[in-house]
């Protein structure tokens, strides 16, 4: 990565500090970041940052395990439809520039029934999954430092606390983890690139030949269970209003089509480093810190220490951004009339009731359930709600000035994927009922809430009131 790539990441990936209202995430900007504007360039690298979070850390080795030698291939089956989906993002962006996102879209789709507000309650309920897969993930990492037989232990000692030390640090002040925010997301891309310059020429092909790949639906599942690790794309829609320039906002499309695009080649990259360096079985042995282990045939020990340390720290950036942006999440959509009141209260400047609820739930998933089931359930929640996008791109093609075949497309896409990963799990009761409980209970929610409550639903709120 040259000078002037690490500088474009300095100065824009401030921005990626901002409450998103849709995607739930952290961003932290300053006002005087908000009178400049931002560029292609630094709409690319924010995409870049979201999609390159604890994802990749927490499950390549769960894409090993199900697809082997094609995990490259299961990779770029996420990524395609990442980058499908994105069209919807980007045409839907220029056509509604808003700091409201997902959230806005489907308000200016389908209005603000009980089916986008179900939708928006699987949003933040997906956004708790994301929370306990980074938590899960980092307390993987972080045992991995300690005796086999004392890391059962003390993963979820390590889940449970770095989950309650970053509520409280949002709790007293969001910014103390967002400012090191920049560094921490131009470290791990350093590390991953650094990870591939470094493995590549170690690559034994003999592991990633055709007759070492799983079945094709088999590596359809991986594909999809693994989808999550894309998500973060649809943050550039977030910055549309800071993008002041009308020719750089034309090239917003490009800046989607970009950073997934660039994504998708490091997570195929780094999948081909890692099956072509490490026996699959010691992969699986290591499946909840397969990319430490994978580094260190090429890297050693250092290159097992380096690649924990680039996990603990993306895990932690994405837990605390993720803590944060949640918390808004329900604020906003108590605000709109579809969560309750008391979602609305604020202590100290901040929405503490969301944060707090948040944190219970996502501590409950992360230590209860596996690896496996948290994937499906973040994966199954966000292919849900990017097939709406597409579907609300679909209808409102001609304001969006969309070739509406491919939203449809992308719409079909997005359910025929996700009625794979539910295919996948027909062996498992308890994965179906978990998927059943998340999906129903958010629409269940709202209607029982619109039902007894009489709220009235309310316009999106301004961002800016959460600042």
């Amino acid at each position: 990565m040259d000078q002037k790539t690490l500088r474009v990441w300095k100065r824009t990936l401030n921005i990626e500090k901002r409450v998103l209202a849709s995607g739930g995430h952290l961003v932290n900007q300053q006002k005087n970041q908000q009178n400049r504007g931002i560029g292609f360039w630094s709409a690319t690298a924010i995409g870049v940052g979201g999609m390159v979070g604890g994802g990749i850390f927490a499950v390549l080795g769960l894409a090993v395990q199900l697809a082997k030698g094609g995990t490259p291939v299961a990779f770029l089956l996420g990524g395609t439809i990442a980058m499908i989906t994105s069209y919807s993002y980007a045409r839907l962006s220029v056509t509604y520039p808003s700091r409201g996102g997902t959230v806005e879209f489907l308000n200016r789709a389908f209005g603000t029934g009980i089916i986008t507000g179900g939708l928006n309650i699987l949003l933040w309920i997906s956004y708790i999954v994301m929370i306990s897969l980074y938590a899960y993930a980092f307390g993987s990492y972080g045992a991995s430092f300690l005796p086999q037989n004392l890391q059962p232990v003390w993963k979820h000692v390590f889940i449970t606390g770095i989950v309650i030390l970053l509520t409280g640090l949002n709790t007293l002040s969001a910014s103390i983890v967002g400012k090191a925010e920049e560094w921490i997301v131009i470290f791990k891309v350093a590390i991953l690139f650094l990870f591939i310059i470094a493995g590549i020429w170690t690559v034994d092909s003999s592991r990633i030949q055709l007759q070492t790949w799983a079945h094709p639906l088999q590596l359809v599942v991986g594909g999809m269970i693994i989808f999550l690790a894309y998500e973060g794309f649809e943050l550039i829609a977030n910055t549309t209003e800071e993008i002041k320039d009308q020719k750089e906002r034309k090239r917003l499309p490009l800046a989607y089509y970009t950073s997934v695009g660039l994504v998708m080649f490091l997570y195929i990259m780094v999948a081909l480093v890692t099956v072509g360096n490490l026996p699959y079985d010691q992969i699986i042995a290591a499946e909840d810190y397969a990319l430490a282990a994978s580094a260190r045939p090429f890297l050693g020990n250092a290159g097992f220490t380096l690649i924990a340390i680039a996990a603990l720290l993306s895990t932690t950036s994405a837990i605390n951004a993720s803590l944060y942006g949640a918390a808004r999440v329900s604020y906003i959509i108590a605000k709109e009339g579809e969560l309750p009141e008391v979602l609305e209260h604020r202590v100290w400047n901040r929405p503490t009731e969301g944060l707090l609820i948040t944190t219970g739930l996502a501590l409950l998933l992360a230590n209860l359930f596996d690896l496996s089931s948290i994937a499906i359930m973040g994966s199954a929640g966000f292919l849900l709600i990017f097939s709406a996008v597409n579907m609300a791109n679909a209808r409102l093609y001609k304001k969006t000035k969309s070739n509406r075949l491919i939203p449809v497309a992308g719409a079909i896409v997005c359910l025929m994927a996700l009625i794979i990963l539910v295919s996948s799990t027909a062996g498992s009761l308890r994965d179906i009922g978990i998927l059943a409980v998340m999906i129903g209970s958010s629409f269940a929610i709202e209607y029982a809430y619109r039902k007894l409550s009489k709220r009235e639903i309310q316009p999106l709120p301004d961002i800016m009131e959460l600042d």
